[in-house]
């Protein structure tokens, strides 16, 4: 990937490896710009998300890479931050930064990708899951705060699918992106888990490209070894839709590029 805009560090507790390897990898992959976006502190959840006390260090963690890496490759400071009503924090979302990502990980407290609560799947329904998950997008990027969508139709996790045509359940998801004017990434981490696709889904990703909203991409690493897996079937898919440039962010500013 030419962008890549989503990876993480080890201070979200959940990841391995160094900043320097990070951002060695993908120099190696052929990058050329790429953005740390860890998971941003919150009043909850702190297992899997870095200290308000940590972020200074998180940001002196990147801009020492910039400096280190200048010559070879752009490196970008964003954060990504869960939406979850109650919890938002000026803190994070008033932080100086590039970009943050809007991403949703909880419905009505219940961490559907953690594969540890897999088991709520069960008992609930599909439809009405997707349905609440989809107005937390849409309360998200009514918000005005973020300039990315995080791995759109993560619910999908796991390969539990609605009945219902995903498109029409994301319907007013996208117009609200699209009036926010917020991009959306095209998430490989997908690749790596048990619904083995891209987020979002080929048939969500053409609605998007009606709607002209823009694209970028992410490898949401937390390894060194994940950074720029599955390149070439990101790139592809989004020129499958018509997609030849994708969102780049410094200080939360958009430029387009080709890809």
């Amino acid at each position: 990937m030419k962008v890549d805009l989503h990876n993480h560090t080890v201070l979200c507790n959940h990841a391995t490896g160094s900043v320097n390897e990070y951002v060695e990898a993908a120099i190696a992959c052929g990058t050329e710009y790429f953005g740390f976006s860890d998971h941003a502190p919150m009043d909850c959840d702190p297992q899997y998300r870095m200290d308000f006390s940590q972020m200074e260090l998180y940001e002196q963690w990147v801009g020492e890479a910039r400096e280190r890496y200048s010559d070879k490759i752009t490196l970008l400071l964003g954060y990504e931050v869960d939406f979850l009503p109650g919890h938002m924090d000026d803190r994070v979302l008033k932080r100086a930064c590039d970009y943050t990502i809007g991403s949703v990980h909880f419905i009505d407290g219940w961490g559907f990708d953690n594969p540890q609560y897999i088991a709520r799947y069960d008992s609930v329904d599909m439809d009405e899951v997707y349905t609440r998950y989809f107005a937390l997008i849409e309360a998200m990027a009514k918000m005005g705060k973020f300039e990315i969508v995080g791995h759109l139709d993560l619910l999908k996790v796991f390969n539990f699918l609605p009945k219902t045509d995903i498109r029409l359940l994301a319907k007013n998801a996208l117009k609200a992106i699209k009036k926010a004017d917020m991009s959306i990434e095209i998430n490989v981490s997908g690749w790596r888990k048990p619904v083995g696709e891209a987020y979002p889904s080929q048939g969500l990703l053409q609605e998007i490209a009606a709607l002209d909203i823009p694209i970028t991409f992410g490898s949401d690493a937390h390894r060194s070894d994940q950074v720029g897996m599955f390149s070439d079937e990101a790139q592809a898919l989004a020129r499958s839709v018509g997609y030849s440039q994708c969102a780049l962010y410094r200080n939360k500013e958009r430029t387009l590029i080709k890809f």
